[in-house]
């Protein structure tokens, strides 16, 4: 039996870990993602379901209409990456949109590693990224549903900079990346 071997020249960076998906990219403006689900709640706490129109309004500085989370605050709408989501999914868990608590599922941009500050044009809307993650003051519905919550880590709040309407396919596009600045004020709870 004969063996062949051929020379073959690899390039080192074909040695290297793939580790596009571990890395977080440094945002730039024009990065574009998709809306996959647009999510409400009645009570905070508990799981946002998905809008059966496909269609959210979020209201000019104060959130989602009909939203539990909307306000006079810097948290009036939230966003979480389907790529989190599957995360968990690989974990085991039995998940979908909406289930931490999320008004706007996105996919293919990578929310969480947003500056404070970034616009985002989400719809005819205009956002900006005021917090990201959140502290968890004790274990709530989407925990106790999950087994687990990622939001705390990974999810995403913003405050509305300009009214409009947030649909299902709609493009998430970053306008202007952020300073580390949020231009609202902060506070724990609304105002």
């Amino acid at each position: 039996m004969s063996v062949s071997m051929e020379e073959k020249t690899v390039s080192p960076a074909a040695l290297q870990p793939d580790t596009a998906q571990t890395t977080p990219t440094t945002p730039c403006a024009g990065d574009r993602g998709t809306v996959l689900s647009v999510n409400t709640s009645e009570k905070k706490g508990t799981r946002k379901t998905p809008v059966s129109n496909g269609t959210i309004v979020l209201d000019g500085d104060f959130g989602v209409h009909g939203d539990a989370h909307a306000g006079d605050w810097h948290r009036q709408v939230s966003f979480l990456a389907e790529e989190s989501i599957d995360i968990a999914r690989g974990q085991g868990l039995d998940v979908g949109n909406g289930d931490f608590g999320e008004n706007i599922t996105t996919k293919g941009i990578d929310m969480k590693s947003l500056p404070l500050g970034t616009r985002l044009a989400v719809g005819t809307a205009l956002v900006e990224v005021s917090q990201i993650g959140k502290i968890c003051h004790r274990k709530c519905a989407i925990y106790y549903l999950a087994g687990d919550c990622i939001f705390p880590r990974e999810g995403v709040f913003g405050w509305v900079v300009k009214p409009g309407e947030v649909r299902v396919g709609d493009t998430v596009e970053v306008i202007e990346v952020g300073k580390g600045d949020v231009h609202r004020q902060i506070s724990d709870k609304p105002l």
